[in-house]
């Protein structure tokens, strides 16, 4: 599990860092992981897909030129930067700010990991669509906090943002798994693709944002750690756009999915009865 393993790593780096090792010797140990996947995965089968169509490229590529497929891999774009954007800069902002980011860091993708381990029970209860809407609305308060609090406060809105960004990715893949099934394991891999495409298009536009808070708090007489926050927060509240978009086109989705679901059952019912 990714968040866990984020976890582990983040104390191993900051235990590491607080005994004086280079950032050498923390690279390396990377290779412990790698040499127990390769251990793990040697000799095992991939699962076979459950649906036909997922064996046709042309099947699945039908199934992605949809508008439904168009829009989760738009939603993705936000909800990956939602994710990733806070965490890449979390440690220039809360550095300044009375908090150590590696516990943050550690926090946040702990209450990750536990919440995905229990998250099948609240995605049945909520369906997916409903889970990110809600996901998105915490991840907004989350950022929010994080563009206005300081010190201990800076951990209560760390959980508050785990809460939101638990279960993003999980649930975008599961959507389009269950809802847009023909794209196969080909349109759940190009879902993560654009995910993974947002941070390298919108890291710029984040780093622009820090080097211009970065002279504005030097315009208004800022300097070290105090210059690096307001700098920061700032650009926090640039980036509460991302998930505050999120709720206004999930609430569109979950009004969608539930208008859709009756009328899917009614279909079915007279091929029940015949």
């Amino acid at each position: 599990m990714v968040p866990g393993g984020i976890v582990i790593g983040s104390l191993v780096s900051l235990g590491m860092t607080n005994l004086n090792l280079g950032w050498e010797a923390q690279i390396w140990i990377i290779l412990l992981p790698t040499l127990v996947y390769a251990w793990l995965f040697y000799g095992q089968e991939f699962p076979k897909p459950h649906h036909k169509e997922s064996i046709s490229v042309v099947e699945n590529l039908k199934a992605m030129a949809t508008p439904l497929f168009i829009f989760i891999a738009a939603c993705m774009t936000l909800t990956a930067i939602s994710e990733f954007g806070p965490q890449q800069w979390t440690g220039i902002i809360m550095a300044s700010s009375g908090a150590e980011p590696m516990v943050i860091l550690a926090l946040v993708t702990g209450l990750m990991a536990v919440g995905r381990y229990f998250g099948g029970g609240i995605v049945g209860k909520f369906d997916q669509t409903g889970v990110l809407l809600g996901s998105a609305i915490f991840t907004t308060i989350g950022i929010y906090l994080f563009s206005t609090v300081t010190g201990g406060m800076v951990y209560v809105a760390a959980i508050l943002f785990a809460v939101g960004v638990c279960y993003f990715w999980p649930n975008m893949i599961g959507f389009v798994a269950e809802k847009i099934p023909k794209s196969g394991a080909f349109g759940m891999s190009v879902v993560g693709a654009f995910g993974m495409f947002s941070t390298s298009m919108w890291n710029p536009v984040i780093g622009g944002w820090i080097d211009e808070g970065r002279v504005r708090a030097a315009a208004n007489g800022l300097s070290g750690a105090e210059l690096e926050l307001a700098a920061g927060q700032e650009t926090m509240k640039y980036m509460i756009i991302f998930p505050a978009v999120l709720i206004v086109l999930f609430t569109l989705l979950w009004f969608w999915v539930k208008r859709s679901k009756p009328a899917a059952k009614s279909a079915a019912q007279p091929a029940a009865h015949h």
